[in-house]
């Protein structure tokens, strides 16, 4: 078989034509990547953020809790002032 100049172009063309064909579908694949790495990100930074707010709310739990531990042991310290019934 006799190569001519068309057949070189044909060759070329479709040689070309499946190797762009195959970027297309990468690009569909990372595009379904980004996809699913910013719906992580999205669900990260949530959890982040609820984190953030729990500790928060503990931070303040525990210093109610100093501030009762502070008066409890100030009432036991101070001996008792009531007379017994009987």
């Amino acid at each position: 078989m006799m190569m001519t100049k068309k057949n070189v172009v044909l060759g070329v063309a479709l040689v070309a034509t499946l190797g762009l064909g195959g970027c297309a579908t990468y690009k569909d694949e990372f595009a379904t990547i980004n996809s699913r790495l910013d719906s992580l990100d999205t669900k990260v930074q949530g959890a982040a953020q609820s984190a953030e707010s729990a500790n928060q709310s503990a931070q303040q739990a525990n210093q109610r809790l100093d501030q009762i531990e502070s008066r409890v042991q100030r009432l036991e310290s101070v001996p008792a002032k009531r007379q017994p019934r009987g």
